[in-house]
């Protein structure tokens, strides 16, 4: 049931009464795990569960109030709040519209997501519809492709290394996990937000046009025969489409075939590759190292 909404009592009060009670909409009280009110955030930690509800049903979760934030100044617009009952007060400044704001205990929070909620904040929001290839290459300088990355951790760190290190847009094979997927979310640190994506569609076959849009397209790989990523020549780096491939697999042949150029970065002390995360923060670091800052 909603509280607070009402005018402050007469008499001094704290900070904290006066926010709650200045909201623009009242806080819904939900006591009931299975409240069908707050079905979008039911059994966030199950990913196939997940993936067949969410995009078929145009939502994402974000989870923790500096991803909620920046989902807004992003522009997807939020369907509902859900947050630790204790934690209200996180949300007074924000203009919520529409979208309902639930509140709750650790406990309920925990019996209806699946795990210990303990950022206390979450969010469900809408999809926004995603731009063409076409589209994300005509604004790119330096892109990131990816192939059959399927882990959402890895997923997330490619888009925050993205962001931070001058790459302009990611594409995706059509076998690559969501981008808006709750864990890619919450490991960008809302970085998918700031990054233009796109499915590359038909694979490999795509990469075509990505190289018709005057992108040379950099396979990495640890093979020993593949070109040293340092030793690339001004003209493969001034319009790089960097190509990665899912963890321990790497890229397909196919992929690799066609590629422009494969390259490698030098390893040390015997090992063979990093992880997919590291490797396209190295690359994405050693294109841009004469950026201007």
């Amino acid at each position: 049931m909603p509280v607070g909404g009402g005018a402050p009592p007469p008499g001094p009060s704290s900070a904290r009464t006066r926010i709650r009670q200045n909201r623009r909409v009242p806080v819904h009280q939900i006591t009931d795990p299975d409240d069908e009110r707050i079905a979008d955030y039911r059994a966030l930690t199950d990913v196939e569960l997940r993936t067949r509800w969410e995009p078929p049903h145009g939502l994402f979760i974000a989870e923790g109030e500096l991803v909620l934030r920046r989902a807004l100044r992003a522009g997807y617009p939020a369907r509902s709040y859900l947050v630790d009952a204790k934690r209200v007060d996180q949300l007074a400044d924000l203009d919520t519209g529409d979208a309902p704001v639930y509140a709750a205990t650790p406990q309920v929070l925990q019996q209806a997501t699946g795990f210990h909620v303990h950022r206390g904040v979450l969010a469900s929001f809408r999809r926004r519809p995603v731009p063409t290839a076409a589209e994300v290459l005509a604004a790119a300088r330096r892109v990131v492709i990816l192939e059959d990355v399927n882990n959402h951790t890895n997923l997330g760190a490619i888009f925050r290394g993205a962001a931070a290190l001058g790459i302009d847009a990611v594409l995706l094979s059509p076998t690559c996990a969501d981008p808006l997927y709750r864990r890619s979310v919450r490991v960008s640190m809302g970085e998918v937000f700031a990054i233009p994506y796109a499915k590359l569609e038909p694979w490999p076959g795509g990469l075509d046009q990505v190289r018709a849009a005057g992108f040379t397209v950099l396979a990495l790989t640890p093979a020993s025969d593949a070109l040293p990523i340092q030793r690339l020549e001004p003209a493969q780096r001034a319009r790089a489409a960097l190509l990665f491939g899912a963890e321990g697999a790497g890229l397909t042949g196919a992929a690799q075939r066609a590629s422009d150029v494969r390259v490698a970065i030098p390893m040390r002390r015997g090992v063979d590759s990093l992880n997919v995360a590291a490797a396209a923060a190295v690359a994405f670091w050693e294109l841009g190292r004469d950026d201007p800052l």
